[in-house]
């Protein structure tokens, strides 16, 4: 179900960062009209669900500075140049939570804002955990909390999860 219906006309980067970029198009839209798209541009990236042995998911609070609130989320990340998105779940499992999975389970996959941003999610869900750290990034600072998968639902319906991809991949692992 590929179309191009708002061919670009002209494509000027903006800005360009360490983990996005940000640019103006100039398109036509299907009436013939042109308009202007701001677009981040963001690699893609992966999230996992992991669940232990007695039906806990593993989940991370950090300090969000855009939501300028911390959120408990599960694991997630950029996958590097190169990388494979199963390596990338792995590789993220391994430095925010220090478990590796025995079991990698493709869940899904998603844009997560398609009307402004180009990064698209895989989601994962992470089962036979067993301990095996790597260095945590030095610009995050995570704890990681034990959660019970029965209490997911009443945790998403009062807002004490409240990011759309942990909201989606957490929903998704639910019905495994």
């Amino acid at each position: 179900m590929q179309s191009n219906g708002e061919p670009t006309v002209t494509s000027e980067i903006k800005f360009q960062g360490k983990i996005l970029n940000l640019r103006v198009d100039t398109v036509r839209m299907p009436n013939g009209l042109i308009a202007t798209r701001e677009i981040a541009e963001h690699s893609e990236s992966i999230c996992a669900v992991p669940i232990d042995e007695q039906g806990n998911v593993l989940m991370v609070r950090q300090y969000r500075k855009p939501a300028e609130t911390e959120l408990l989320e599960i694991v997630a990340g950029g996958i590097e140049a190169g990388e494979d998105p199963k390596e990338a779940a792995i590789r993220e499992l391994r430095e925010e939570i220090g478990h590796t999975a025995g079991k990698l389970e493709f869940l899904s996959s998603f844009w997560l804002a398609p009307g402004w941003c180009t990064e698209y999610m895989y989601a994962y869900l992470a089962t036979d955990l067993s301990q095996s750290k790597l260095s945590a990034d030095d610009d995050e600072s995570i704890s990681v909390v034990t959660v019970p998968l029965s209490t997911i639902p009443s945790l998403i319906q009062s807002g004490e999860i409240r990011d759309v991809k942990s909201i989606a991949a957490l929903l998704l692992a639910m019905r495994k």
